[in-house]
């Protein structure tokens, strides 16, 4: 079967502007803020609940017969087109008034990601990938991503969005191997981290523990932009996992190389 791909890019558009109706309303205000966890925090509120209602409102209409996999809502549909779905990816960035969340859309094939949007509303910013383009838009402009082209670790600025994340002795070995060897480490990005990779402005992000929500719109971003990404262990990253994104193959083979070689020592 061929995919429409226009539609798709259509699609990924209309459900992000029918979020941002939905987010931007409420960022920045005085919001009740539920928790997942009976342990810990994982917040949710309203513009979580509500921007994921709008977007399956938005895909169903338009792809009916495609599965649908959102982080509030969880799983509807099966077959090989699916549509993964994270409303606001940096919960915590959005209940503390920083613009560094995102409403993340993936259309994925068969198990991998070929289309997705990252849309940071409040700063009016729109990362976009299909097959052979990935481009960023603001104020009605729109340009290339392309990545930096950095393949050395020694050069490298790298994001996470914070090393508590890394919590066994085999993780937190990784993530120190990485930062002792890069230049520069930066946190609290969330999904803004990968778009300024793709954009070209940082050259790693390494994070474990991810979910298929949050990362799977990201993978064609990336990857159309000239970068490479993958799981620790080499595998497609759509699905989710312990992930490493990097603006060249090169780079991503020797962070590869270093995590799983201080992970295993650790």
């Amino acid at each position: 079967m061929t995919i429409d791909l226009a539609k798709v890019e259509a699609t990924l558009l209309r459900a992000a502007e029918a979020a941002a109706a939905h987010t931007l309303p409420l960022f920045r205000t005085t919001l009740a803020i539920d928790n997942k966890y009976a342990v810990g925090f994982d917040p949710v509120t309203e513009a979580d609940r509500g921007a994921e209602t709008v977007i399956r409102a938005v895909i169903a209409e338009a792809f009916p017969d495609h599965a649908i996999i959102g982080e509030e809502w969880g799983n509807s549909g099966a077959g090989d087109d699916t549509w993964i779905i994270d409303p606001v990816d940096g919960t915590r960035a959005f209940i503390s008034g920083a613009p560094v969340w995102g409403t993340l859309i993936a259309y994925a094939h068969k198990g991998v990601a070929i289309a997705g949007v990252m849309s940071q509303p409040f700063i009016g910013e729109t990362f976009l990938a299909v097959r052979g383009r990935s481009t960023y838009s603001r104020a009605g402009v729109t340009t290339p991503n392309r990545t930096s082209g950095q393949t050395e670790l020694a050069a490298a600025r790298v994001f996470t969005t914070t090393p508590s994340l890394f919590r066994t002795p085999e993780l937190l070995a990784s993530w120190t191997a990485i930062e002792s060897a890069t230049r520069l480490q930066r946190f609290g990005m969330d999904c803004y981290g990968y778009a300024l990779l793709a954009a070209g402005h940082a050259d790693l992000v390494i994070e474990p523990f991810l979910q298929t929500y949050d990362i799977a719109a990201l993978v064609p971003i990336i990857r159309q932009a000239g970068g490479a990404i993958s799981c620790w262990d080499g595998s497609e990253p759509t699905a989710g996992g312990n992930v490493v994104a990097a603006a060249t193959p090169e780079l991503l083979e020797k962070a590869l190389d270093l995590v799983n070689a201080a992970g295993t020592a650790g």
